[in-house]
């Protein structure tokens, strides 16, 4: 990675920036907590809108691109990394926090965590994208959390450009959700872990077919609990007395994601918001 600044020119001003990074419009769930547990806090947003979604792409790819990723947001200088992309936290964590010079926050630990504390029967089912699914980090993470947990996993690849295209409901969403989650309809899970920031924006047909006795997961606010946990213990020195002033970054179509940005976040919270394209 071609930045290497220091911890100490990262911490020494309480107005450095949060940083989040996602493969495009779904890390907004993500951001959207931080705003509402942290309003006063400033914050950096990349979307890697030129190559959604990641979800499709093999491992190295996925590594190669979390890592340039996180190199627009440490030229921000950033304090800290929330890795708001599942693809990229169960194949590129690792790598990230070797090579970046600020704490890195993934979306996974702090979804097992809320999944195993709603869960009564421990049957909990993992919906996300492909290369997910298929690291088995989810799975893992929540065996590894409670040996009683039973897990069902289930790739659903149409979710993330129905969600960029903004079908957020409808007929469409609501027959590819009935074919994607049948199984674990069948399998009774009791708990649904989200597990793609992108599927937040689906909430509402998910729940619909999973039926309102189901728990839906969704990471974003126990990421922002998290970031908020890690920026008060310890680290009292980089809480930002700022005005909460974000920037939005995309590698594509920044005009479309404004749009987005604005229509999901509201217009109150981007009034003082900045939207530009960044080439990677």
């Amino acid at each position: 990675m071609a930045v290497r600044a220091t911890v100490s020119e990262h911490t020494a001003s309480k107005q450095r920036p949060i940083g989040v990074f996602d493969s495009g419009l779904g890390g907004l769930t993500v951001v959207r907590e931080i705003m509402r547990y942290l309003p006063a806090e400033p914050g950096v947003y990349f979307g890697d809108t030129a190559r959604v979604p990641y979800g499709t792409k093999s491992p190295e790819a996925i590594r190669r691109f979390s890592r340039q990723n996180a190199e627009v947001l440490l030229k921000r200088r950033v304090k800290l990394v929330v890795v708001a992309c599942n693809s990229s936290s169960s194949f590129a964590l690792t790598a990230l926090r070797r090579c970046c010079p600020v704490p890195v926050l993934g979306v996974i630990a702090p979804g097992v965590d809320e999944a195993l504390k709603r869960t009564r029967s421990g049957r909990v089912g993992v919906i996300a994208t492909r290369a997910t699914i298929e690291s088995r980090a989810y799975e893992e993470a929540l065996r590894k959390g409670s040996g009683r947990v039973k897990v069902f996993a289930r790739a659903c690849p149409l979710f993330v450009p129905l969600a960029e295209e903004g079908w957020f409901d409808g007929p469409v969403a609501e027959e590819a959700a009935r074919i994607y989650l049948s199984p674990l309809k069948k399998a009774r899970v009791d708990t649904v872990i989200l597990g793609c920031t992108h599927y937040p924006l689906l909430k509402k047909v998910i729940q619909k077919v999973m039926g309102p006795e189901v728990r839906l997961v969704d990471s974003a606010r126990a990421v922002a609990e998290r970031v908020q946990v890690m920026l008060n213990r310890g680290r009292s020195e980089e809480r930002s007395d700022g005005n909460g002033r974000w920037q939005f970054l995309v590698s594509d179509r920044p005009q479309a994601f404004e749009q987005t940005a604005r229509r999901f976040l509201g217009a109150r919270r981007c009034a003082t918001a900045r939207f530009r394209l960044v080439k990677i």
